[in-house]
C-alpha cells in the first residue's frame, strides 16, 4: 500500500511534460532577429492581427502563382511569408498586448494560409489532369487539418495533445523548398504520409494523457 501511494504521488509531481517543439526551438533560435524586427514593426505602428492578415494575403497570392503553375515564384513567396507567423505573436508580446483573442486570430489565419497553398497546388493538379497528384493533395490537406484538430479538441477537454514529426513550421519546411525547386509532388507525398501519423502520434497522447488522469483521479478516493 505504501508503495502504491508512492507511485501516485510521483503521477501527480510528474505529469505529462510538454515538451517543446521544434517551433518553440526555432522561436529561441531566431529570437535575436524577430525581438528587434517585432519592435521595428511596433514602431511603424502596424499592429500584430494586421501583420497576419499580411501573411495571409501573400499567402494567397502565392497560392495564385502555384495554380498558374508558377512553382518558383509562389514558393518563394510562401517562403517568405512563413515568417509573419513569428512577427505577429513576438509583436503582441513586446506591445504587452498578447491574448486569447490574438493567439484564436493567428491559429485561425494559420490554418486558411495553409488550406489556400494546398488549394492553389489543387488547382494546378486538376487542370494538368493530374490524378495522383490532385488525391496526394486531398491527403495532405487532410492530414494537416487533423493534426490541428486533434490538439483543438484535446484541448478543449484538458488533454495533451502538442507534438508530433510534422507540425505546421516542419510542413513549411518540407513543402516550400520543395515548390522552389519544383517538385511538389516530393513534399506531398512526404506530407500526405506524414501528416496522418503526426495525427495518430498526437490521438495518442491524447490517450496517455487520459488514461494518467483517470488513474490519478482513482488514486485520490
Amino acid at each position: 500500500m505504501v508503495l502504491f501511494n508512492f507511485k501516485i504521488e510521483r503521477i501527480k509531481i510528474h505529469p505529462m511534460e510538454e515538451k517543446k517543439s521544434f517551433s518553440d526551438y526555432l522561436r529561441l533560435w531566431f529570437k535575436w532577429i524577430t525581438d528587434p524586427l517585432g519592435l521595428f514593426f511596433n514602431k511603424l505602428g502596424i499592429k500584430p492581427n494586421t501583420m497576419t492578415i499580411f501573411g495571409v494575403t501573400g499567402t494567397a497570392i502565392g497560392a495564385y502563382m502555384l495554380a498558374r503553375g508558377d512553382m518558383l515564384w509562389g514558393g518563394l513567396l510562401i517562403l517568405i511569408t512563413v515568417p509573419f507567423d513569428a512577427l505577429d505573436g513576438t509583436m503582441a508580446r513586446l506591445r504587452g498586448e498578447a491574448n486569447e483573442w490574438g493567439a484564436f486570430v493567428d491559429s485561425v489565419a494559420d490554418r486558411y494560409s495553409e488550406l489556400i497553398t494546398y488549394a492553389g497546388l489543387l488547382y494546378y493538379f486538376l487542370d494538368q489532369g493530374n490524378s495522383l497528384g490532385s488525391l496526394l493533395v486531398f491527403a495532405s490537406a487532410s492530414g494537416s487539418v487533423l493534426v490541428s484538430y486533434v490538439r483543438a479538441r484535446a484541448e478543449s477537454v484538458h488533454l495533451y495533445a502538442k507534438g508530433g514529426i510534422l507540425t505546421r513550421v516542419e510542413r513549411y519546411i518540407v513543402l516550400a523548398p520543395a515548390l522552389v525547386f519544383n517538385q511538389p509532388m516530393i513534399a506531398l507525398w512526404i506530407l500526405a504520409i506524414l501528416t496522418h501519423i503526426t495525427a495518430f502520434q498526437r490521438i495518442y497522447y491524447v490517450r496517455k494523457d487520459a488514461y494518467l488522469k483517470l488513474f490519478m483521479k482513482g488514486g485520490d478516493k
